[in-house]
């Protein structure tokens, strides 16, 4: 069984940083896409970034992209969402998510991950 737990969310000032963990508890946990979604109230589930389970390709949604950065640490058993310039419309909250073993579908929809977290708020205040 693969649980994945979110940490790092907080409310931060437009323009700030967080750095959002995902811990994952899976001795299975490097053969494993990686991804991160986030949920506004009254919105639909949204893609945000997602890494590969080689680690060789990141994938980011356009509002994201050049402010946030995705990455994995297969030692340590965890991913991780850097997020920089924070806006006002960044606010949700962000589940990380894990794909089946050695997936090769697509890591920017809900469909492409079998194991989420219980997510982590984000606020950032204009």
């Amino acid at each position: 069984q693969v649980q994945l737990v979110e940490s790092g969310g907080g409310l931060v000032q437009a323009g700030g940083s967080l750095r959002l963990s995902c811990a994952v508890s899976a001795r299975t946990f490097s053969s494993h896409g990686l991804g991160w979604f986030r949920q506004a109230p009254g919105k639909e589930r949204e893609f945000v970034a997602a890494i590969h389970w080689s680690g060789g390709t990141t994938y980011y949604a356009d509002s994201v992209k050049g402010r946030f950065t995705i990455s994995r640490d297969n030692a340590k058993n965890t991913g991780s969402l850097q997020m920089n310039n924070l806006k006002p419309e960044d606010t949700a909250v962000y589940y990380c998510a894990a794909s089946e073993r050695y997936s090769s579908g697509t890591y920017t929809t809900v469909r492409g991950y079998k194991y989420w977290g219980q997510g982590t708020q984000v606020t950032v205040a204009s």
